[in-house]
């Protein structure tokens, strides 16, 4: 996010002697986006970050793509999908392309063995149910129902559940996850029009830095290959950092709804931006209050965006037949709306209780073979009803 943030300690200058207790130099390390012409952040290790001891086998873990080219509406249960014990293996990409990669999770343990970190993509995790603690170098974030944990790249991270019933929402993003420019001054800060505010953003706490040497395997992502990577000393042995470039949390309840006499088109929902895709909230909100307004969206074409919507929870009136963590697939091409009999009934409602994530891609996505099990093969025909 745009606004600097520091925690713990930190030198009074960069890029300057900060020594320990016992005189040694702490190691710093700089964590930069977009080589050294973006946002950044400077960490200090008690030990250098960098001390590699051994490495594993690479594992293939990139999708298995089913369908390159399609022009259909398609549906998935999410919640079909079946719980995997562990974090990583439980993260099934379902829906794809050169821009973004969007997956369903459903871990039952925490991470307690071994770290992981994306070097690839930002990650946005919806948590749809769950509680636990984000552990990063940069601290610890608290998670519940409906928070967005965002994650920069390269950022090392473990990821601890307080039960084993969770289910998360994943989307990777080959470029910066950032705010919408238009909800940005000039200089960064979030403004009065923006659904949301630095208020909203939780940052990390820092933890004690655990001052520990040994084997620490770092799972790290890289072109669709997984390498283990052992390094001698705890990833998490920062007393302090200071910068621009970190993991922050936002609740989709923090989410603020545009509304207007007539219906909003999508744009007013968007709350994360990226290369070539976006990311929305549909959050509980007063409808149009025009007097001859209509609450349903109205019918349009994906001209050239395919829209993905994740249903969380609440009463989708547009939809029939809607269960929680359905993800439905309109693709660029052909047009779309409500179901049969949704705009006559949604005249003279005052409210909706919805609340969705969306994602519109510009580049079309590829089903992988795990959305096809997840298929709901009926979802095509339902405006035919």
């Amino acid at each position: 996010m745009p606004h600097y943030f520091s925690q713990g300690q930190v030198p009074h200058k960069r890029h300057t002697q900060f020594r320990k207790p016992d005189g040694g130099l702490y190691s710093e390390q700089l964590f930069s986006t977009e080589g050294f012409s973006n946002d950044y952040s400077l960490l200090y290790h008690i030990h250098p970050p960098t001390v590699i001891i051994g490495n594993d086998t690479p594992l293939d873990v990139r999708p298995k793509v089913a369908e390159e080219r399609m022009l259909k509406h398609r549906c998935f249960e999410g919640f079909n999908l079946q719980p995997v014990q562990e974090y990583l293996q439980s993260r099934v990409p379902v829906l794809v392309n050169n821009d973004c990669h969007i997956s369903l999770a459903a871990p039952m343990q925490s991470m307690t063995s071994s770290f992981f970190k994306n070097a690839d993509a930002d990650e946005v995790i919806f948590v749809h149910e769950g509680t636990g603690t984000l552990h990063t170098q940069y601290g610890q974030l608290s998670f519940a129902y409906g928070d967005y944990l965002v994650i920069p790249r390269g950022c090392i991270y473990q990821i601890h559940f307080d039960t084993p019933s969770n289910r998360l929402f994943i989307v990777e993003s080959f470029s910066p996850v950032v705010p919408p420019k238009r909800y940005l001054s000039k200089y960064g800060q979030l403004l009065e029009h923006s659904p949301y505010c630095e208020r909203d953003i939780r940052t990390p706490q820092l933890a004690p830095a655990i001052d520990a040497t040994g084997d620490f395997l770092i799972q790290t992502k890289k072109k669709g290959m997984l390498y283990g990577i052992h390094y001698g000393h705890h990833p998490f042995d920062v007393v302090g950092w200071d910068g621009c470039c970190y993991p922050f949390a936002l609740s989709i309840h923090d989410f603020e709804p545009i509304t207007g006499r007539v219906h909003q088109p999508p744009p007013v929902h968007q709350t994360f931006d990226a290369h070539n895709f976006v990311i929305c909230s549909f959050v509980p909100r007063l409808y149009d209050y025009h007097p001859q307004a209509i609450p349903a969206p109205y019918n349009h074409s994906n001209i050239d965006s395919d829209e993905v919507l994740y249903y969380v929870d609440g009463d989708f009136m547009s939809r029939k037949n809607v269960t929680r963590g359905m993800i439905t697939l309109h693709p660029a091409g052909i047009p779309h709306g409500p179901h049969p009999g949704a705009v006559e009934k949604s005249i003279g409602k005052k409210d909706t209780q919805e609340l969705a994530v969306m994602v519109d891609t510009f580049h079309p996505l590829q089903l992988t073979e795990a959305a096809l099990v997840l298929e709901n093969d009926d979802y095509v025909m339902s405006w035919a009803e």
